[in-house]
């Protein structure tokens, strides 16, 4: 049953619903009149040409035409109608077939992973909401969506996202008055109010570290930013009361349009961090068309979750579009998207190149660049690609980069990305979460599986959705099979070798707890939100603890506590020194065929030997060693 409210709005508003099945205007005398779809017999032609009629015989050349006429504007014929655009006569017009738009809700499906989704009911977003620029799944929900907007009659006709084009012409969205043209920050009243021991003493028992000129001091509440009043009513709707201490500190530095460079656990809200500076500079009022902020990420699902993210922060902003451009999913309907006033581009860099070769996008007015998981795009691979992008970048821009674990080698080349940045480290840096309990097991290869199936079967331990971590494709479909026919669990693997839509169902699945266990290569491994899991398995040690800080976390995710076990052997001998230093200072146990290994043993002599050098002395390399017998020969002379 649909409410009162609801039925007069589509009567009232019908030119505004009108599907775009039939492109058939209404003869000028039949005001009142709505046509039906017509219904083709199997004699008659795809396409039939209306020609003006007078009223009193317009029902016999229908009868003719396999047309009916049905009398008022019942929202329950929508579906199936077309209504007169101008009221005016039309002679040879060709009824042109398509895909009506859906009237009720319940006619539309579920969304998949990464596509968009209706504000009001969740289902898929297949139109755009010219008033409000969001995503509607039908003409039920768009005027519900409105009227909760408290825009019952202004609504104007859906812009369709896929399908006849050359009708989709956008235009600007609605003016509701939200505009950061004027928007600078201030520091709130508290804020500034503080001494500069009470700031101190916040920063030290949050964890937060700075560097840089003139860093602003940290916030406690959102409403310390003095954000715009939509803005800030979408945080709470998201569910963002209280900032965390990343958010805390990164949020007034971005909204000054300081760079930054940035490193804190994972899950603990950096993607907000650096939405809200993006959102606040997107509302700047603009002449042009093109984005004003760019975020690359260097995987689908994380630009995907990222993009969900920024749709919530957006929601009733106007001129505010997001763009998701990424492999794994069709080019021209991204490139349509693209035809729209985009503010914001989330891309992953292979199918942002490619889209710039087609000149389909100019980033000659971004103002702020986003670089999520900074330690892997800065990487050989990726850091090639990046820099081509960057040079499609005005040189003034504000540039953010963010990741759990930046190194020291990536720190600098990072710098030179940025200018007169402010660093920021959350706890302590390149550690695993804290919220995380970790435990590291010494198990022999040819014993991983048996191990595996213990804990699976361990009531203490399994808490299902499981995320089970491997090094290799095969591996995983192997490890897969396995633990389905042994354990009787419900298990799927995901890797890169999976088409798009696999990953999307594998991973919306996950989300939902469809599934039991999931093995996994390293494509789960970074930024995404895995909420529900508790418990993540690394049946293969990662190649580098930077990896195995980022699978851990999937753990702990938004604070909530998990569990991570890691099967350690000598195949993984290189990193002993590296677990050590960072797993120790935890309070984790760790094997006492770790810690009684000879190779450890030697990584722990040398490093000692490296801190007793004084500035005199050199470690003899392959590559310095004749500089140094050059060195010693000057000497004698």
């Amino acid at each position: 049953m649909f409410t009162s409210s609801f039925l007069c709005l589509q009567t009232d508003t019908l030119k505004m619903f009108m599907p775009r099945a039939l492109k058939v205007k209404r003869p000028a005398q039949a005001s009142g009149q709505v046509l039906n779809k017509k219904s083709k017999s199997g004699q008659e032609e795809s396409d039939k040409s209306i020609s003006e009629k007078p009223a009193q015989k317009e029902k016999e050349d229908n009868q003719t035409h396999g047309e009916t006429i049905q009398e008022g504007g019942d929202p329950a014929h929508l579906t199936e109608s077309s209504v007169c655009e101008d009221g005016q006569k039309s002679s040879s017009d060709e009824a042109e077939e398509e895909e009506p738009v859906k009237s009720f809700k319940k006619s539309q499906r579920w969304p998949e992973p990464g596509e968009p989704v209706c504000v009001m009911c969740g289902r898929y977003g297949e139109y755009i909401c010219d008033a409000t620029d969001n995503d509607v799944c039908s003409l039920e929900c768009k005027a519900n969506h409105l009227l909760q907007m408290g825009m019952g009659n202004g609504a104007d006709a859906f812009n369709k996202k896929e399908g006849n084009r050359d009708e989709r012409t956008p235009r600007p969205a609605a003016d509701t008055g939200e505009s950061a043209a004027g928007y600078s920050y201030r520091e709130d009243l508290f804020i500034s109010g503080l001494t500069e021991e009470q700031v101190q003493r916040i920063k030290q028992e949050l964890g937060i570290e700075t560097q840089g000129r003139d860093v602003r001091r940290p916030i406690v509440e959102f409403e310390h930013c003095g954000l715009p009043t939509t803005l800030s009513g979408n945080l709470k709707k998201a569910g963002y009361e209280t900032p965390t201490p990343v958010q805390m500190q990164m949020v007034p530095v971005g909204l000054t349009g300081r760079d930054v460079i940035a490193s804190a656990d994972t899950g603990s809200g950096k993607t907000v961090a650096f939405l809200l500076p993006v959102v606040v500079k997107a509302l700047e009022k603009a002449a042009h068309r093109s984005p004003v902020a760019l975020i690359l990420t260097p995987t689908r699902e994380l630009a995907i979750q990222i993009e969900r993210q920024a749709k919530e922060l957006v929601m009733r902003l106007p001129n505010t579009r997001t763009a998701l451009l990424v492999g794994g999913m069709p080019l021209p309907s991204q490139l349509h998207r693209l035809k729209s006033s985009i503010k914001i581009v989330i891309a992953t860099p292979g199918r942002l190149i490619e889209i710039l070769k087609q000149r389909a996008l100019q980033l000659d007015r971004v103002k702020v660049v986003v670089v999520d998981e900074v330690d892997t795009m800065l990487k050989m691979g990726f850091q090639q690609q990046v820099l081509e992008i960057l040079e499609h970048v005005t040189e003034e821009h504000q540039t953010l980069l963010v990741s759990a674990t930046i190194p020291t080698g990536t720190e600098e080349v990072a710098g030179r990305l940025v200018r007169d940045p402010v660093r920021i480290a959350i706890g302590e840096k390149n550690q695993p979460c804290v919220n995380v309990r970790q435990i590291l097991l010494w198990v022999e290869e040819p014993s991983k599986k048996k191990k595996l199936f213990e804990i699976l079967n361990d009531n203490k331990l399994y808490q299902p959705p499981v995320v089970v971590f491997v090094d290799c494709k095969l591996g995983a479909d192997l490890l897969c099979e396995a633990v389905a026919k042994v354990t009787g669990l419900t298990t799927v693997a995901i890797h890169s070798d999976k088409s798009q839509w696999e990953r999307n169902r594998i991973l919306r699945g996950l989300l939902d707890g469809d599934f039991e266990v999931v093995i996994s290569t390293g494509v789960l491994g970074r930024g995404l939100d895995l909420v529900n899991v508790r418990l993540v398995v690394n049946f293969d040690m990662p190649n580098t603890m930077d990896e195995y800080v980022h699978q851990v976390g999937r753990a702990g995710r938004l604070g909530h506590r998990g569990t991570a076990i890691t099967f350690l052997n000598n195949n993984n001998k290189r990193l002993f020194l590296e677990v050590v230093n960072r797993v120790k200072p935890t309070g984790s146990i760790l094997p006492p065929q770790l810690l009684n290994s000879p190779h450890l043993h030697e990584q722990q002599r040398r490093e000692r030997q490296k801190t007793k050098m004084g500035p005199e002395d050199t470690l003899v390399t392959k590559s310095n060693l004749l500089d140094i017998i050059r060195k010693h020969d000057r000497r004698k002379k």
